[in-house]
């Protein structure tokens, strides 16, 4: 008599399209999460039209670990976007009770997803998202991604998006943790189809079925280098930022204000007045200096403290980029115009 086939108790699926830099370490570190409940995970590569190593690399893994397994995503049907579409296809083989959708971006700190599956079924939810800490190693990085994460903190608070009554949603796709049931009444991929921001989309979705659920840091459980090439920040902010601003030309009228008014004005009305200026002017234009000084260790008190080295206080320069990219996103769905991602390019319709 054959073996009963042990039906694993989670399913990990991670859509990579060309992530032969990324694909082998996010795998591994999967595989040492160890087995939840008794039973081993599934992981479930789906390679979506891959040109360089990512699908040599899964298959190399898998042929020493039958955990893991690799789909190649069919060509993509009208109506879908590349992420939604690979990750509907790669669900159709899971057999897990729960799934994790995580990137191929991300590093996994070992033997925590057993513990988190454990909290959610303690406290009865059917949906955990984390927002993975961020690794950084460039300047620009240094200086983009902590200031991004801010400005999103104060659009999606934690205490509002967990909040039942509060109509806020959010999720990071970089990592969402739900119930295979859940994620089938709601519709699954298939009902963000054509969403750039389906992680949003679907944990709005959530939160109107009434879905009890949790948004967090991954502070300790999983970290990510989001972009390796100035390029792909730009293109990646590109795409999100008009979207996370919810498509509100006042929200983001209203922030450009804010942020030119509280960092770039004094950093520029401070030099000129103390460069050109004598008496009362250099004084004023010192003032200024001191309040920029003021909120330059404000934000570097709020920064996590992996983020608190010396290169890691790149105030203006964050501030400038995050601007242009916003301003570059929202021309680029008000006009209609293309945007690209992984290779292929979408129509940005706002």
């Amino acid at each position: 008599m054959a073996p009963r086939k042990t039906v694993p108790y989670v399913s990990v699926v991670i859509p990579a399209r060309n992530e032969e830099v990324n694909i082998g370490e996010c795998v591994q570190s999967l595989l040492g999460q160890g087995p939840v409940k008794g039973r081993e995970i599934e992981i479930i590569v789906a390679d979506d039209g891959s040109e360089d190593r990512t699908a040599s690399i899964v298959g190399e893994l898998g042929a020493v670990n039958p955990s893991v397994k690799l789909i190649s995503v069919p060509p993509l049907p009208e109506g879908w976007l590349g992420k939604p579409h690979a990750l509907d296809c790669a669900v159709k083989r899971a057999r897990g009770e729960w799934l994790l959708f995580t990137d191929a971006d991300t590093r996994h700190e070992p033997e925590k997803l057993a513990g988190l599956i454990e909290r959610a079924e303690r406290e009865r939810l059917g949906w955990i998202s984390l927002s993975p800490e961020q690794e950084t190693r460039t300047w620009w990085e240094k200086a983009v991604i902590p200031f991004v994460y801010q400005q999103l903190a104060g659009l999606y608070p934690f205490a509002r998006v967990n909040e039942p009554g509060d109509p806020l949603a959010a999720a990071n796709g970089q990592y969402i943790l739900v119930r295979q049931r859940v994620y089938e009444a709601l519709g699954g991929h298939a009902a963000v189809r054509s969403s750039l921001l389906e992680d949003v989309e679907l944990a709005k979705a959530a939160k109107r079925a009434g879905v009890p659920m949790r948004f967090e840091s991954g502070e300790g459980i999983v970290k990510t280098r989001m972009y390796r090439r100035f390029g792909e920040m730009w293109e990646g902010w590109t795409k999100n930022l008009f979207l996370l601003y919810d498509q509100d030309y006042g929200a983001i009228r209203r922030a450009s204000g804010q942020l030119a008014g509280r960092y770039l004005l004094p950093a520029a009305g401070g030099a000129a007045l103390l460069l050109l200026g004598s008496g009362w002017a250099a004084g004023a234009g010192g003032g200024m200096l001191s309040y920029l000084s003021w909120e330059h260790w404000r934000y570097w008190m709020r920064l996590p403290g992996k983020n608190r080295g010396a290169r890691s206080v790149l105030l203006l320069p964050g501030v400038t980029l995050f601007l242009l990219v916003l301003w570059n996103s929202t021309l680029r769905y008000s006009g209609q115009e293309e945007i690209q991602w992984k290779g292929r390019r979408y129509r940005a319709a706002a």
